[in-house]
């Protein structure tokens, strides 16, 4: 018989428990089919879980088929449990995916989706809730091909042979010859995640169940296993009299009564702990068993040293959860219970589930714990009531940041106290988004030895490093050794730690770091009629809109916003759509924050206070070790030419003991020309005006010079003299004309206190004004010019304060940049910003207030800024309300001569 461990995963409400009742019933475990309404099922025992009709817990059940023995793990399917249900991924030889027929797949699918792919987890789908009347078989697949992959067939379908034989080419060609596909073929293809099967039923009422379990029982093939013992724990629990539980899959041989286990913990060190008691749970029940066989699962209890992902035997550990908690809460308890007390209840729960993470800042008394959402926050305060009698609550819930860097930089670390010497030089470089950490050596050995390098990778990945911005754990980014250096007679291990902290700390504090914050992908139904609403309240979260589909009644609109701006916004829905409106959320990675400046202020965070990640290196003269600050490190430091040379104060060295070109950050260094090509202008153009601004003949070959000097000193920007003058003091602006905030030409008085905004799109006018397209065909540099003396003028007539924004977003490299010019301000958006999308930004921070008039001919940038409270006028009206300036100007000249 063979032997599966086999997982069900689903987003939520889905109808997962459901399939795992009906899988026990079919394959005669139970009775009676138990529902989740009527808080019966088989796998749902604990008590949190009957209140809210969702799986908190991932549980166990046994239950033989055919010829195959499951041991069928339900995981939770609530966003905020996605770390208790990506821990199990690890143990798991098959999934069954279960996509809500009434919905199709959803965001927090593709998440599910890609961690199976992550994990390399065979997979078969099962379409549920098909007993509901109106939907299209045919559609949910194409949607199903579409969102997940082109290897997902409707096995139940007749034509289904040709499309399963396009899954591999071998098997195309089979089937080409011989009109069937061969059955061993199809299994390595599953086996193989070339080909996905995919049942269509209703869990419910129990149809399409016998199907799904037929197929996999016909196609599901048992993972070649070891003789050598291996086990791998995947959870942490306890039962009901509190005794701590081991739950663990056998990868390889067998695991007996009374057996020995080597228990390695993260540092390497070694326990050893007898195995007393052996239990293989199915629902809330448990039997005792002698040994169990490799694809099994069981759990056993007594084990003190062990924690989620170890490995044990022939096993390796297992990979650190992708899904991060992204909410910080500060947990208030009674005052009668002392703090200690308080924090190691909660490390046991902690080690239940690690990625809970308890903080606790023992110098100011306070304890945090880090979540998924706001469900996950009552179901621990409940646990802890539950268990230790302990009522808490929460404090003001803070954001997870997390630091990268935007370019490559070289740091440098140095450690010799008396009779100690270390020296390490690594490159830190910026990777794409969400690539975590890599660590690297391009060191040649003739510059350090082979075990010292390896020494360092070791260093590097034991610790999580902390940047210089917040203090948050830095990530994309890749750090490779590049030289080094050890003393044949001092250089101890420890050495090399202190010297490979410190260069990474040094490296930071040189680099050009970007402050990163999580981020949500959201999907909001709501009626028709809120969807402006939902458009300008997206705005104002500095949120993005992916996409929007108007179905009947209904408008979908999916897009991602910071969680900072949208943790709350579920209760803002439900209030204003009276109860109609849905809003779903998947934490979705990282992205640079949205409001760097206030979370700085907010942090307070000091770089060189923070003791526990000194960036100073340490070098020894006269007998006596001394301090030299970060920023003088380059000065000091012993490897110097040989290999390599020096680059602008840095060093850099390839395999072969070449120098590289490795850009550098330093105090006071200048930035960069940068360019805007004419293909970008030319797009810019057509989003605008839906033209081609190519076809027109032009040739422009614009660039821009940044005026001002900026760079960053322990984490802190420090600006040029340029940039202390500030712009004019007054903004156009007048009172709203009846038209629902639509300027026109002449509808603006002059003001005596320059009190509001004006806000300009600088090409959209540029392109609109036919003297500057005209110019602009001849020089962007140009037109750029001539418009800022315009709006020059006018701002001295109208007293305002005018920021005119041009677009930046497709320059490489381009940081963005914003300053002075007479008394107007500008600004060129970093890359990957449209001005439209910083124009929205501006407006939601000064429409507060301020009377704010944006001019574009942007007809969606119109209606999203009068959705935050502006006032709009067109390029082509402001053209109008220029020349009546202009005119009033030189009458006034007239008058005075």
């Amino acid at each position: 018989m063979k032997n599966i461990v086999a997982g069900i995963l689903a987003h939520v409400d889905s109808g997962k428990t459901t399939l795992s009742e009906a899988m026990l019933y079919q394959a005669g475990q139970i009775r009676k089919l138990g529902r989740v309404d009527h808080q019966d099922t088989y796998l749902d025992t604990d008590s949190q879980e009957k209140d809210r009709g969702i799986t908190i817990f991932s549980k166990q059940a046994e239950l033989a088929y055919a010829d195959m023995h499951i041991a069928l793990l339900d995981t939770p399917g609530h966003v905020d449990f996605g770390t208790e249900m990506e821990r199990t991924l690890q143990v798991l030889d098959y999934v069954v995916l279960v996509i809500n027929g009434m919905d199709g797949v959803q965001s927090h699918t593709e998440t599910l989706w890609k961690l199976l792919e992550r994990y390399g987890i065979p997979v078969f789908i099962f379409v549920n809730k098909m007993d509901m009347t109106g939907y299209d078989r045919d559609y949910l697949m194409d949607n199903i091909r579409h969102r997940l992959s082109d290897g997902c067939v409707d096995f139940l379908c007749e034509d289904s042979g040709e499309q399963i034989a396009m899954c591999d080419e071998a098997m195309l060609e089979h089937f080409l010859e011989t009109g069937a596909n061969d059955e061993q073929d199809v299994v390595n293809a599953i086996a193989g995640r070339k080909l996905f099967p995919c049942y269509f039923g209703s869990a419910l009422k129990n149809e399409g169940v016998s199907e799904l379990l037929d197929g996999m029982n016909r196609y599901v093939v048992e993972p070649v296993r070891g003789e050598e013992f291996g086990a791998r724990v995947f959870k942490i629990g306890r039962d009901d009299k509190g005794e701590r539980l081991t739950y663990i899959k056998v990868t390889g041989g067998v695991l007996k009564l009374k057996d020995v286990l080597t228990l390695r913990n993260s540092q390497g060190e070694e326990s050893h702990e007898k195995v007393n008691q052996i239990r293989v749970y199915s629902g809330a029940k448990y039997d005792m068993v002698t040994q169990v066989p490799a694809g099994c699962v069981c759990a056993v209890p007594g084990l003190v040293n062990t924690y989620g992902r170890q490995g044990i035997g022939a096993c390796p550990d297992g990979e650190l959860p992708s899904l991060e908690p992204v909410l910080s809460y500060k947990v208030m308890y009674p005052t009668d219970v002392d703090a200690v007390t308080m924090v190691s209840k909660l490390r046991l729960l902690e080690e239940e589930d690690p990625q809970l993470q308890v903080q606790w800042n023992e110098t100011a008394g306070e304890i945090y714990i880090k979540v998924m959402g706001q469900v996950q926050l009552e179901v621990v305060a409940q646990m802890v009531r539950d268990r230790f009698g302990i009522a808490i609550t929460y404090g003001q819930g803070r954001i997870s940041y997390k630091e990268t860097i935007a370019a490559p930089v070289m740091g440098v670390g140095h450690f010799e106290p008396l009779r100690h010497y270390a020296e390490v030089h690594l490159l830190l470089e910026p990777m794409e988004n969400g690539s975590g950490m890599c660590f690297d050596s391009i060191c040649s050995e003739d510059v350090l030895d082979k075990n010292w390098q390896r020494l360092i990778l070791t260093h590097l990945q034991e610790r999580e490093f902390r940047g210089v911005l917040t203090g948050s754990p830095i990530t994309d980014m890749k750090i490779s050794i590049t030289a080094g250096r050890a003393h044949q007679k001092h250089t101890e291990g420890g050495d090399f730690r202190q010297a490979t902290y410190r260069a990474v700390r040094q490296g930071l504090m040189m680099a050009e770091s970007v402050l990163l914050e999580p981020v949500y992908a959201f999907k909001i139904e709501v009626p028709q009629e809120y969807a402006g609403r939902v458009l300008a309240d997206i705005v104002k979260m500095s949120g993005t809109m992916d996409g929007q589909e108007i179905s009947g009644e209904t408008t979908v609109i999916t897009g991602h916003a910071p969680v900072y701006t949208m943790r709350e916004y579920y209760s803002e829905l439900t209030a204003f759509s009276r109860g109609t409106g849905r809003l779903q959320v998947d934490i979705d990675g990282y992205q640079p924050c949205h409001n760097t400046e206030e979370v700085l202020a907010e942090r307070h965070y000091d770089p060189e206070l923070d003791r526990f990640n000194p960036s100073s290196s340490v070098f020894c003269a006269h007998g006596a070790g001394y301090l030299v600050d970060w920023y003088d490190v380059y000065e000091n430091m012993h490897v110097k030419e040989d290999p390599g040379f020096e680059i602008s104060g840095q060093l850099g060295y390839t395999e072969d003991g070449y120098a590289m070109d490795i850009p550098v950050n330093r105090p006071g260094k200048s930035v960069s020309e940068m360019s805007i090509t004419d293909e970008e202008l030319s797009e810019i153009f057509a989003r605008t005006f839906g033209g081609d601004y190519k076809d027109k003949d032009v040739a422009l070959n614009g660039r821009f010079r940044r005026t001002t000097s900026e760079y960053k000193v322990n984490g802190q920007y420090n600006k040029s003299q340029s940039r202390d003058r500030q712009p004019g003091n007054g903004p156009l602006v007048g009172s709203r004309p009846a038209d629902r905030g639509i300027a026109t030409p002449g509808a603006f008085k002059r003001r005596k206190n320059g009190e509001d905004y004006v806000i300009v799109d600088g090409y959209n006018v540029i392109f609109a004004w036919d003297t500057l397209r005209e110019l602009s065909e001849h020089n962007i540099d140009s037109a750029r010019g001539k418009l800022m003396d315009i709006l020059s003028n006018y701002q001295g007539y109208m007293n305002c304060k005018l920021i005119v924004v041009f677009d930046g977003y497709k320059v490489k490299d381009n940081k963005g940049e914003r300053f002075p010019y007479d008394d107007i301000e500008v600004v060129y958006t970093k890359e990957g910003e449209t001005a439209d999308a910083h124009i929205e930004k501006l407006t939601h921070e000064l429409a507060r207030k301020h009377k704010v008039t944006v001019v574009t001919s942007d007809g969606l940038e119109q209606i999203v800024t009068m959705g935050q409270g502006a006032i709009r006028m067109s390029s082509r009206d402001f053209k109008a309300e220029v020349e009546r300036v202009n005119e009033h100007l030189r009458e006034n000249y007239l008058k005075n001569d």
